[in-house]
């Protein structure tokens, strides 16, 4: 299973989860079945807000899960419709979090508890 991570900097598995898909820096990869690691830089991350385009954002990249902060109604409906399932972070690090998505504990975000715009209203 492949699991995306929106991350500001990257230090391995010990990066620390963005709180906003839209607006990450770059996207961690990880693979659980082969345990390896790739970065990717956020090719959409200058985009209009309510206009994350965030399938276009991970270059083509197959993932099945994000995990992260925040993201915005739009973001994760065009993420649920094309097969990704997103979850709320709730670990500081992707090592922390992929142990709590492991033992089932994460939240699946649901379209009444995203962010509604930066002057509030996120869950996060």
């Amino acid at each position: 299973m492949k699991l995306c991570f929106p991350v500001q900097k990257t230090f391995g598995l010990e990066s620390e989860v963005y709180g906003h898909f839209g607006s990450a820096p770059a996207f961690m990869l990880v693979d659980s079945d082969t345990e390896t690691i790739a970065v990717i830089d956020n090719s959409d991350l200058h985009h209009a807000h309510g206009a994350c385009n965030p399938v276009a954002a991970l270059e083509g990249s197959k993932v099945d899960v994000v995990v992260v902060g925040g993201i915005g109604g739009g973001a994760l409906v065009k993420l649920n419709g094309a097969g990704i399932r997103v979850y709320q972070a709730l670990g500081r690090t992707v090592r922390e979090n992929i142990e709590l998505f492991n033992e089932k504990r994460l939240p699946q975000f649901q379209p009444g508890h995203v962010c509604s715009g930066h002057g509030g209203g996120c869950s996060h």
